[in-house]
């Protein structure tokens, strides 16, 4: 080959080695490098892509908590408004009365008035470490820390009158008869549980009259229908509590079947709010919420009286025919005596009657009082 030949090949060749070399180390070697940086650049772009989605997802955990955090937030002031409820147990500023920090003597008390207990938060802990009365009639005493509620105005204050038995009325043995109280200033007919929402709530008002209801006792006076000794308060002869609204005017009555046996005998109403607590009253120079009268149960009650009046009359007829029928000759002496001895047979007689009557029952030979049936 002629070298004027191979020279052309020869630097032909040199050119494409240099430029398919250079593709191969160099052009190839420049692709893979920027495939490579590529793949990093595309890692880094998901990791930051991850960050931000880890970030988001931290701000919508934390937007999540704030409104959970306000939507408590309002509940509890909701429960604050609403005088409390739920898990509420802190006091209301606004609830604070000043005067309950004051014993009562720092100004203008008088000669022989006492000190107040004080405390600068309504007493709200009072009862702790005590027994609590929580809705129970606890005999052995407990203490209860309920509000005493709603308290109505003067010209709005409870007042009871009994129209039946009346003061001083004598009443037959063993006979059924009805307690009736009229009441002013009662809305009458609201009666809680006494057995598990006894004082479990505070006094309330409707239309400005106290809500609530009342009860009849009566007790034993004993021989005298006028003790010098206070009555045992654990002791009574009937009780109820009355539950409706009587007449829907303020009479309110309870009946007893069974009568009573013969004595003397005090019957009281005891006026209360919804949760059996006694009504109380916005002043204290008042007249009594309650009422109480004195009666007596006899053989010569109710009709026996009637009857007595009767026999009574017939008997005085009697005498005066059997007195002109006698003898015009006898002294007025012996017409006196005469006629006292027949009034004494007579009465003699009415004395066997009305024991008759009375089924024979002496006052000490009934029943003991605190066994008879009553109502709470």
């Amino acid at each position: 080959m002629r070298v004027s030949t191979l020279f052309p090949i020869l630097l032909a060749a040199g050119v494409a080695n240099a430029q398919f070399g250079g593709f191969g180390g160099g052009g190839f070697g420049g692709f893979g490098q920027g495939q490579q940086n590529n793949q990093q650049q595309n890692q880094q772009n998901q990791q930051n892509q991850q960050n931000q989605q880890n970030q988001q997802n931290q701000q919508n955990q934390q937007n999540q908590q704030n409104q959970q955090n306000q939507g408590q937030n309002g509940q509890n002031n909701n429960n604050n408004n609403n005088g409390g409820g739920g898990g509420n147990l802190a006091l209301d500023p606004a609830n604070v009365q000043a005067n309950s920090a004051a014993t009562g003597l720092e100004q203008g008390a008088e000669e022989g008035q006492a000190a107040s207990d004080t405390d600068n938060a309504n007493f709200i802990n009072f009862c702790t470490g005590k027994t609590l009365t929580n809705g129970l009639q606890v005999r052995d005493g407990s203490c209860n820390g309920i509000p005493m509620g709603e308290i109505p105005a003067a010209n709005r204050m409870v007042s009871g009158v009994f129209t039946s038995p009346q003061n001083g009325d004598v009443l037959p043995p063993d006979t059924a008869m009805t307690f009736s109280i009229q009441i002013a200033n009662l809305q009458a007919g609201t009666f809680t549980n006494p057995d598990n929402t006894y004082y479990a709530a505070p006094q309330a008002l409707q239309g400005g009259q106290v809500v609530g209801h009342t009860h009849i006792t009566v007790q034993d006076l004993g021989n005298d229908p006028n003790p010098t000794q206070p009555l045992d308060a654990e002791t009574f002869a009937f009780f109820k509590g009355i539950n409706d609204n009587g007449n829907g005017n303020g009479l309110l009555s309870a009946d007893l079947a069974d009568g009573l046996p013969e004595g003397f005998y005090r019957v009281c109403s005891m006026t209360s709010a919804s949760n059996h607590q006694p009504v109380l009253m916005p002043v204290a120079q008042r007249g009594a919420q309650d009422d109480c009268v004195r009666f007596q149960v006899s053989p010569n009650g109710g009709g026996n009286n009637n009857g007595q009046n009767n026999n009574g009359q017939n008997n005085n007829q009697a005498n005066q025919g059997q007195n002109q029928g006698q003898n015009q000759g006898q002294t007025q002496q012996n017409q006196q005596q005469q006629q006292q001895g027949q009034q004494g047979q007579q009465g003699q007689q009415g004395q066997q009657q009305g024991r008759q009557g009375g089924g024979g029952r002496g006052r000490f030979g009934r029943p003991k009082f605190a066994a008879r049936n009553f109502i709470a």
